[in-house]
């Protein structure tokens, strides 16, 4: 199985904080891999690593590798901003930019990349908003504020300004924590279809949403990556008996 981002022995601090301790990790390509584990275990310090946005929080820094294609993405050579071009990231609480219409939230990315072609941001407006299953629905509205629309709208409308830019990972960060049922299996469905195309990283905090769409996962406690397998492995034959513990509901 082909690895699309790879780890090795990764740390992550906030200050004096060891936030995510020697995790050697693969994530494999076109697949969706999910991360879960209890609150302030790392789960969100670690994908941010896998982007370089972890360093953009004070005192934060890192330690080891993170590997995109076999090239470390924290080598003096890497360009921070086309790391984050590669690997997008959407967050757990839908942020379109309030002032953007939703035509300009999805084409922002291409714009700050100095893109100035009218056809192309169209075309690629459109294709993006299409992969992100909301075209239909906000065609004819597109000159609307990107917070106009519902909350699953939005968290959609930001996927699709993280497509725009063309990336080859994405990483979601619980990112239907704030929305209802329908709009979490609208994204649910939508993850399952990109996948074709992307390979996919995402908390959660529910593990049968875990169950349902990833088929690999990751179970992190207190910063260390304790288990990683099939996803059908995990839940039904875990390796490690805090796994277990965690996974049926026994934990501490």
């Amino acid at each position: 199985m082909a690895q699309k981002i790879e780890t090795e022995r990764l740390n992550a601090y906030f200050g004096a904080v060891h936030a995510v301790k020697d995790v050697d990790l693969g994530i494999p390509e076109n697949k969706i891999t999910a991360i879960i584990g209890p609150s302030g275990c790392g789960k969100s310090t670690l994908i941010r690593c896998f982007n370089r946005m972890h360093e953009v929080v004070h005192g934060a820094r890192v330690t080891g590798k993170v590997m995109l294609d076999g090239k470390n993405i924290y080598d003096a050579d890497m360009d921070p901003v086309l790391v984050r071009t590669k690997v997008g990231m959407v967050f757990q609480k839908p942020n379109p930019f309030p002032t953007m219409s939703i035509y300009d939230n999805v084409a922002a990315g291409l714009r700050l990349n100095g893109v100035k072609d009218w056809n192309r941001l169209d075309k690629t407006v459109e294709k993006s908003l299409k992969l992100a299953a909301l075209w239909d629905e906000v065609k004819h509205q597109l000159d609307a504020s990107g917070v106009s629309i519902s909350g699953g709208q939005q968290q959609r409308l930001c996927i699709a300004r993280a497509l725009a830019v063309e990336p080859e990972a994405l990483l979601l960060d619980e990112p239907c924590s704030a929305l209802d049922p329908i709009a979490t299996a609208k994204i649910e469905d939508l993850l399952f279809d990109l996948k074709n195309s992307y390979t996919i990283v995402i908390v959660t905090h529910n593990m049968q949403q875990a169950a349902r769409i990833a088929d690999y996962t990751a179970f992190m406690y207190m910063g260390e990556l304790i288990e990683f397998g099939v996803t059908k492995t995990i839940f039904e034959a875990p390796d490690k008996e805090l796994t277990e513990k965690y996974i049926t509901g026994r934990f501490g």
